[in-house]
């Protein structure tokens, strides 16, 4: 009787290189000495916008603006809220704040 075949007997060892010189598993990343800069729209103001993409009762959010869909209630008499309005009007060129929820996704 032969021997018990191994796997590796099939497939060759291979070693696994070491990352980039001074790498090591475990290591924290170095400590840049600076704190982020805070984002300039207040996590408040997202999350208004979020419950407002949740919001069934303004209609459907994917394929237009907040904005646009903001305008499309009022004209609908369905009174979608006063501070989304304003919170779209302070941050006119930023996307996470102009965007739905959905933007990313395909239609």
């Amino acid at each position: 009787m032969g021997r018990k075949r191994l796997i590796t007997d099939s497939y060759p060892v291979v070693k696994r290189r070491e990352g980039p010189a001074g790498h090591c598993k475990g290591e924290l990343a170095p400590d840049l000495g600076e704190e982020p800069q805070p984002l300039n729209v207040d996590e408040a103001e997202l999350e208004l916008l979020r419950q407002f993409d949740l919001a069934w009762q303004y209609g459907p959010c994917t394929g237009i603006t907040r904005l646009q869909r903001w305008h499309r209630a009022k004209q609908m008499g369905l009174e979608p809220p006063l501070e989304v309005y304003q919170v779209l009007q302070t941050h006119p060129g930023d996307p996470r704040v102009q965007c739905s929820l959905w933007h990313l996704y395909p239609l």
